[in-house]
């Protein structure tokens, strides 16, 4: 890929719904691969004509949480008509979405309704997004499911970066978050408050953190629970990894990101939405050896989920871009 593929990124669109995203929060997956692709050179051509593959930059998040959606009728239809007149003069203008329908052109979108706002008319193309849900519109083999990171500062990208040593993690299990969605409110009905083993927490209020905050609890736990929201994804499956925490997945019809290169089952746990009230069962049958194995297996495969100034070989952006092309080649 990095000898081969070449990107042509259109310049049309006007900030901040173009070219301009946010960098920070838990929507910054799009922001990052947009500002490295617009500004890394060694994929960038000028001309088109020499292009395999054609971004289209535009933020789902400034777009979702601009004026354009009329929060009283939750009326959608004005950001969906930004994007669809915004394809229109791509289509006008050049002629290589109608060559292929599209096939060769992707796009990055971090926010949950980015699947509401390209619908229809951006299905034809390659589309990463972390709302990455088979059970929805999400089709395997041409789109991409985009890691969905928490940034909580642009200006220190690997700020507490790691964990505890296998010694220090007394925890078994650990997850603490807002009770979006239906999954969340049945996790903490089976354990909050249940057993000492299994720190399940809503919202951690003052109590919970005078003892000991989120980022501690992570990095001192020995598995850490990423149970989906209101979407398939959220941003601790990519904070359990950045905290050396190996990862508990409940989150039916969720595509893992990066899934045709890592082997997703030798550094992470994955348990059916059904089997919560089996979850310390599940994870106390997993052999020492076993988990000791699968730590190591998080830490090696750290590299892969994390976001520099300047992007370094085999980081996120780098595989994010690879499973873009990826996908191109085996649809050609």
């Amino acid at each position: 890929m990095e000898d081969i593929l070449k990107v042509y990124i259109y310049k049309e669109g006007q900030k901040p719904f173009f070219h301009d995203p946010k960098l920070w929060g838990v929507y910054a997956s799009e922001g990052w691969f947009m500002k490295q692709m617009q500004e890394h050179t060694r994929f960038v051509v000028q001309d088109p004509n020499k292009a395999h593959l054609f971004y289209l930059p535009f933020s789902s998040e400034r777009i979702r949480y601009s004026s354009l959606y009329d929060r009283k009728t939750r009326d959608k239809s004005n950001f969906i008509k930004l994007l669809s007149d915004y394809l229109d003069i791509i289509k006008a203008k050049y002629p290589f979405w109608n060559r292929t329908g599209g096939a060769d052109h992707f796009f990055t979108a971090s926010h949950d309704w980015a699947p509401i706002m390209t619908r229809p008319f951006m299905n034809g193309c390659i589309r990463a997004f972390s709302n990455a849900d088979v059970s929805d519109d999400f089709v395997l083999g041409k789109d991409v499911a985009l890691a969905q990171t928490l940034v909580l500062s642009k200006d220190d990208l690997l700020k507490d970066i790691g964990g505890k040593p296998l010694s220090e993690r007394q925890t078994l299990a650990f997850f603490a978050g807002n009770l979006h969605g239906y999954l969340r409110p049945i996790l903490l009905a089976f354990w909050e408050n249940k057993d000492p083993d299994m720190q399940i927490y809503g919202k951690m209020n003052k109590s919970v953190t005078a003892e000991m905050n989120y980022t501690q609890r992570m990095k001192t736990s020995k598995y850490c629970i990423s149970a989906k929201g209101y979407e398939v994804a959220t941003p601790r499956v990519v904070e359990a990894i950045f905290f050396e925490c190996v990862p508990v997945i409940i989150s039916d019809n969720y595509v893992l990101p990066f899934f045709e290169t890592l082997d997703w089952e030798s550094f992470a746990v994955f348990v059916a939405e059904k089997d919560i009230p089996n979850l310390k069962e599940i994870l106390l049958a997993i052999p020492e050896e076993k988990y000791i194995e699968m730590h190591k297996k998080v830490k090696m495969a750290q590299k892969h989920f994390l976001w520099h100034y300047e992007p370094v070989k085999y980081d996120i952006f780098h595989m994010t871009l690879h499973s873009i092309w990826y996908n191109r080649v085996f649809q050609v």
